[in-house]
């Protein structure tokens, strides 16, 4: 644990929700900031939330709201993620909020975003990425789409895009001394994830037919594959010298080197590989491959992964707290957040009942 956290001097109020917003909590938390996290009264803790103390406040009381308007008034950043207009109906929206504390970085984290057509209506991850266009290309050509478990919009479009607003946010406060209220969608930052795609397109080097473009199935060299023991690989080797590697390991014919750019061939080559790699079991597979440069991985699931010599090497994975069973990812190896035993909801208030409001780093 880093001695000196990157966000150490950082206070953070978080009204707790579902995907994104506890995921950006989690990640701030993980870089140092000092968290706190509200839930209504005898509410389950959710998923994502566990590295920090989470303090129970039924803010539809009044006591309850000038708790958290009090809170509000010493942290440097306020999340939340309801539908547009619940927080101003709890009167604890951007402008009752930041009457007090003008500094404060207000972060709304929601699929549809505050404004537009779709705003007001309920949706998840898969209705988020489907209308960006993200969606339609997580499929083989003629077959059904497939979701990609939240990874995509929840998290990598909404949870990493939140923080990114919020530091940056925070990085224009130390210039100005005035904090800005953010509206992060899901669908924005989906669709800034598919720039690269847009761009392929507009060149006409991207076709709309799903899974017949180079990264979407459509070409052979980038593609999972089927093993002899049901297990999976994932070849990867799109630049040239990558698939000469993956000839010689997979004892293709070498005149494939020459040809293969060629999508009229690509059936045929699909069809090589795949005979190919029938041949040897995934982990057979790993080990021939494990020294070159052919681009070819196994298909390990969770718990395969957890103990996978690379990302034990980069200690990525940490026992999951509470004694249960499982992993908990880390931060690219390093942990510079404090312990949550060490954080409860009575250390941080005292912590943050100590300093006037408006506290908080670049004061």
């Amino acid at each position: 644990m880093s001695a000196v956290p990157p966000l150490g001097d950082l206070r953070v109020l978080e009204f707790l929700g579902l995907g994104p917003g506890p995921f950006a909590g989690m990640l701030l938390a993980d870089l140092g900031a000092d968290v706190l996290a509200v839930t209504r009264p005898r509410t389950a803790r959710p998923a994502l939330a566990e590295n920090r103390p989470v303090i129970e406040l039924d803010v539809k009381s009044a006591e309850g709201r000038r708790q958290a308007l009090r809170l509000a008034e010493r942290c440097d950043v306020l999340i939340e993620g309801f539908r547009p207009g619940v927080m101003e109906r709890l009167g604890l929206g951007p402008e009752d909020v930041r009457k007090a504390n003008p500094r404060l970085v207000y972060a709304r984290m929601t699929g549809w975003g505050q404004h537009g057509p779709l705003a007001p209506t309920a949706g998840h991850d898969i209705n988020y990425i489907a209308i960006t266009g993200a969606l339609h290309h997580a499929a083989r050509c003629g077959e059904v789409p497939v979701p990609t478990a939240n990874l995509l919009g929840d998290f990598g479009a909404g949870g990493m895009y939140l923080v990114m607003s919020v530091l940056a946010a925070l990085r224009e406060r130390g210039r100005t001394g005035a904090g800005q209220v953010l509206d992060v969608a899901i669908v924005d930052g989906t669709t800034y994830l598919t720039t690269m795609l847009h761009e392929y397109r507009s060149r006409g080097t991207w076709s709309d037919v799903a899974g017949t473009n180079r990264l979407d199935t459509g070409a052979p060299y980038y593609d999972a594959y089927p093993c002899a023991d049901g297990g999976h690989v994932a070849i990867g080797a799109l630049e040239a010298p990558f698939f000469a590697a993956l000839v010689e390991l997979l004892g293709l014919d070498p005149v494939w080197t020459g040809i293969r750019e060629d999508p009229a061939n690509w059936p045929e080559l699909r069809r090589e590989i795949e005979r190919a790699v029938r041949r040897r079991t995934r982990d057979e597979w790993a080990a021939a491959a494990e020294k070159t440069d052919a681009c070819l991985s196994p298909v390990l699931n969770l718990a395969e992964a957890a103990g996978h010599p690379h990302l034990r090497a980069r200690n990525a994975l940490v026992p999951a707290p509470g004694g249960r069973t499982g992993w908990r990812p880390t931060l690219g190896g390093r942990r510079f957040a404090r312990a949550p035993s060490a954080s409860s909801v009575e250390d941080t208030l005292a912590r943050w009942r100590a300093d006037e409001p408006g506290g908080g780093p670049a004061r």
